[in-house]
């Protein structure tokens, strides 16, 4: 009985000790980590007294090279003002001491003549009298004391040059250190997002004129609102902006916004960040979508190659945002479409046999939507347009009516053709580098264009009964696509003064 109390006892005080023990190394953790952030906080004082003695050290030596250079400029100035008077006054002189010359010499010669007739007036010899009071009357007549100009051709006066800096002296006791600049704000009202260009305008709250230049940063969201903690894409940095405006061109819009912020710099010091402005870059975007592929067709995300061994078994990339199949709908994205979002579908099959086609993984429900494809003009054959979701594996583009497309083909001899159910239209002009392709879901239209003219190629004017989703084909030859494009405004111009006119490809539809 003793033996077994006190092994009790033992477990007990062995228990103990383990607590004990536990509760010591907890207390020796948390003192460990106290101690390695004291360290820091040590490390981090340190590196800010080295910077703060950098920092004063660098903005004393601006101090005193700015008023080095104040210094030099009042020198100069008073240089070339004590010079200015130096050459008035010696331009003066010259004037003044020529005249006073002038009039001594004149004056010592009239007092000769004066001497000469005043000692004629009291000579007793009557003989010459005449004679010598005529030469007297001649030399007065000649005398340059009557030629002479008796006012004064310089003026003494000097107070035109006289100077007064009271108010630059003001302005020298109002130095002061640079403040930092305003925030500026983002004119949400006066920014624009046309074609695929964002023009970004932004105030401050009253003028500054020693703001140098203009921080811009752009960063890509599928959110609206402020800024999350955590996002998806970096900030993207425009620097030395000199007006408060700026517009960002040939951006590829492949997010539902675009988040914008600004701050202001002068020489010293950049001011806060604007309040973030969130705007919307509605465009059509999607991926090739590589498990409908045919085999002989090496897809990557936006591209095809030929690949004549075909056969192999292609990687697949999965998107977390994007099943296998294409479901994905603008309307869901965008907001477009008031009807219903499309349920998802099982994947389908590869295109196979001469069907050399590949889809994309979005389809196309309502709106208007635009995307572009650039093409090898080499290609054996190319297409290009959109088909109906049962377009069959074996079925060639626009040779079912299940199909849309401009059809390329530089076998034995090159045409251009627009191919719809089995009936093609040769198209009468140049083959271009890249398509356009435009379609307005809810009216039922079709475009193509020359991708750099905007020129119109050819219209389909149907009625879509099903979502339609981007297509395409290619033998011996390769493409890439375009997406996250706006419809350009030329070719929504072209379309409004198109509206309401007859298709002139009916035959097609």
């Amino acid at each position: 009985m003793n033996g077994l109390f006190h092994c009790g006892v033992g477990a007990v005080q062995q228990e103990w000790q383990q607590i004990k023990s536990e509760s010591l190394r907890k207390i020796t953790h948390t003192l460990a980590m106290k101690n390695e952030e004291i360290s820091n906080f040590i490390c981090t004082l340190k590196q800010s007294l080295d910077n703060l003695e950098a920092n004063s050290n660098r903005v004393q030596e601006d101090l005193e090279s700015e008023c080095s250079s104040l210094h030099a400029v009042l020198d100069e100035m008073k240089e070339n003002m004590l010079t200015r008077i130096k050459q008035e006054r010696a331009s003066r002189t010259y004037e003044l001491q020529s005249q006073l010359s002038a009039c001594s010499k004149a004056l010592e010669s009239s007092e000769e003549l004066l001497e000469m007739a005043n000692q004629t007036l009291c000579s007793s010899e009557t003989d010459g009298f005449t004679q010598a009071a005529k030469d007297i009357k001649d030399s007065v007549t000649m005398a340059p004391a009557f030629r002479l100009s008796l006012k004064a051709k310089a003026s003494d006066n000097m107070s035109h040059l006289m100077v007064d800096f009271s108010q630059e002296r003001e302005m020298l006791q109002g130095l002061k250190f640079l403040p930092v600049p305003a925030t500026p704000e983002i004119q949400v009202s006066e920014c624009q997002v046309c074609d695929n260009t964002v023009t970004v305008v932004w105030s401050l709250p009253e003028p500054d004129s020693k703001i140098d230049h203009y921080i811009l940063e752009h960063r890509r969201t599928n959110h609206e609102g402020p800024p999350r903690i955590r996002e998806d894409y970096p900030w993207m940095v425009v620097e030395g902006i000199r007006e408060m405006e700026h517009t960002l061109t040939g951006l590829r819009f492949d997010t539902r916004y675009l988040t914008f912020r600004v701050r202001a710099c002068n020489k010293a010091v950049a001011g806060e960040f604007s309040e973030p402005v969130t705007l919307e870059t509605h465009a059509f975007t999607f991926k090739l979508d590589a498990a409908s592929a045919h085999q002989n067709l090496k897809v990557e995300d936006l591209s095809v190659e030929w690949d004549s061994s075909g056969g192999k078994i292609q990687d697949i990339r999965k998107d977390k945002n994007r099943t296998n199949s294409p479901m994905h709908s603008p309307a869901r994205s965008a907001l477009m479409s008031p009807k219903r979002a499309p349920t998802a579908r099982p994947g389908r099959d590869r295109f196979t046999a001469e069907s050399y086609t590949v889809l994309a993984d979005t389809v196309i429900d309502a709106g208007q939507q635009y995307w572009e494809v650039r093409f090898d003009k080499e290609s054996k054959a190319f297409a290009v347009g959109v088909a109906l979701r049962s377009l069959g594996r074996f079925d060639q583009l626009g040779k079912s009516s299940a199909s849309w497309c401009i059809h390329l083909n530089n076998w034995l001899q090159q045409s251009l053709t627009a191919k719809h159910n089995n009936k093609a239209r040769t198209l009468d002009c140049p083959i271009p580098n890249s398509i356009g392709v435009y379609i307005n879901y809810d009216e039922g239209i079709l475009s193509f264009y020359n991708a750099k003219t905007k020129q119109l190629m050819h219209t389909f004017k149907t009625k879509f009964q099903q979502p339609v989703i981007p297509a395409f084909m290619v033998w011996n030859g390769s493409f890439s696509v375009v997406t996250g494009l706006q419809v350009p405004s030329v070719v929504q111009s072209g379309q409004r003064k198109n509206s309401g006119t007859s298709s002139s490809n009916a035959s097609l539809n």
